[in-house]
Parts: C-alpha cells; sequence; structure tokens
C-alpha cells in the first residue's frame, strides 16, 4: 500500500483550518503533517521536512500564497484555497495542480486530491522510466489556456479546443467541440484576455478561434465543429482577415 501524502495546511484563518480537516478526516489516503498561519512558518517546515501537498491560501500577512511559491525551488503539489478568483491564472502560470474558493466542499477537495493524485503517479511513472498515458500536466506556456468560473469552480479551458465563445447575458457559451459550458464572465472581459491567442471578433455576441475557421462569405463564418457564425455590419473586416491570415 502506498504512503499517505503528507499534508501542510497554510493559511491564516483558523476556521479554514479547520473546514479543511473536517473534510480531509475522509481521505484515508492524506496525512496532515503541520498546520501555518503564515509564509514563513510554512517555509520553515518545508526546509526540514518532506511534503507531498500544500493546501495554500493567497492573501496571508506580509508575504502572500503566490510570493511565497515563488522563492521556493522545488515546490510540492500546491492546491490553492482562496476566496480569491482574479489569482486563478497567476496560480496555474506557476503551475499549481488545483485552484478552489471559499467556502471549500468536500466533494470539490476531493476532486482537486485526485488531481494530485493523477499527477503524482505521472510523476512516478517517468522517474522509473515509464511512458504515462496521462496527457502533460503543465502547459508549456500560460497563454495555451483561459482560467473561467463555472458556477463556484474554477476551471481551465485549452484555447486551442475552444471554437467561439458566445455572450449570453451576464454570462457567456464556451463551444468546444460541439459541447458548451456556461462560465461567470462576459465576452469583453474574454476579449482582453484572448485577443493575442488568435481570438476574432466577428458579432458583437461571438469571438471565434482563427484556427477553427474552415469558411467565411459575406454574411456567416463556419467552424470545425460545424457552427455557423453570423457577421455583424461592423465586424466585416474582421471576417475578411481571417482568411487573409490576418
Amino acid at each position: 500500500m502506498s504512503q499517505p501524502l503528507q499534508l501542510l495546511i497554510v493559511d491564516d484563518e483558523p476556521l479554514a483550518h479547520q473546514v479543511l480537516l473536517h473534510h480531509l478526516a475522509a481521505e484515508p489516503t492524506v496525512q496532515v503533517v503541520a498546520q501555518c498561519y503564515n509564509a514563513a512558518e510554512a517555509l520553515a517546515v518545508l526546509a526540514h521536512q518532506p511534503i507531498d501537498l500544500m493546501l495554500l491560501d493567497i492573501q496571508m500577512p506580509v508575504l502572500t500564497g503566490l510570493d511565497m511559491l515563488k522563492v521556493l525551488a522545488t515546490p510540492p503539489q500546491v492546491i490553492i484555497t482562496s476566496a480569491y478568483a482574479e489569482y486563478a491564472l497567476d496560480g496555474f502560470a506557476l503551475d499549481v495542480t488545483d485552484y478552489l474558493l471559499k467556502p471549500i466542499s468536500a466533494e470539490r477537495l476531493q476532486q482537486a486530491l485526485e488531481k494530485v493524485r493523477r499527477r503524482q503517479l505521472a510523476r512516478t511513472l517517468l522517474a522509473a522510466g515509464a511512458q504515462p498515458e496521462l496527457p502533460q500536466a503543465v502547459p508549456p506556456i500560460a497563454a495555451c489556456f483561459i482560467v473561467l468560473k463555472v458556477e463556484r469552480e474554477l476551471r481551465k479551458f485549452e484555447l486551442a479546443r475552444i471554437s467561439c465563445f458566445e455572450a449570453y447575458g451576464n454570462y457567456v457559451k464556451v463551444w468546444q467541440s460541439g459541447q458548451m459550458t456556461l462560465v461567470n464572465s462576459t465576452l469583453k472581459q474574454i476579449h482582453t484576455q484572448c485577443e493575442n491567442a488568435g481570438f476574432v471578433q466577428v458579432h458583437k455576441s461571438f469571438l471565434v478561434n482563427k484556427q477553427q475557421v474552415i469558411a467565411v462569405d459575406s454574411h456567416k463564418v463556419q467552424l470545425a465543429d460545424l457552427l455557423q457564425i453570423k457577421i455583424g455590419e461592423a465586424y466585416k473586416d474582421n471576417a475578411r482577415a481571417i482568411l487573409a491570415g490576418r
């Protein structure tokens, strides 16, 4: 039987520790070996004790969780536990395994722990010289994905797999291979993040991935997943530029 994951909790709020400990009590393959209330305490533990996984808050006094991660030469796997969604992209750029929004449910923590185990298995296989059948866990560059809020969960979407974004009131529909996911964002916010990633606005309600466009005429854009997007009058030049390779 494999050894339990050696886990460190880092959060300046005692109540957050209580919630996490309550959820972790149902996880026999996880052992909480230390609890810290600031980054300095955590750095001391990491310097003297092997840690497999750190549950890390962001907003802490003196040194934030993200700043602490930046100074670690060989960090353990990290699950961010934060009340703030806006730091998710920074977290994933630092190769955190998952990003949980408070209040954290037992189910969501369990899902994150499964990601930790899969990544740990992949690393073990690589160290043994085997070729894992798991996808590469670390994106080559941060610009390859976008982090968006789905209900209370922050989720990574690979930009290359997205055919288009569709405005839907105060939400946005993300289309991938004919499947739709509703995210809590606006098209304007997404456009700002994706303007240098090959997405073009062809209608006030649509951003399309240029790499997914297979045909353009004077009225519509057709995508590889067979979605057809009407071209808005104000965006005809954008649509024509797609086939021109601009």
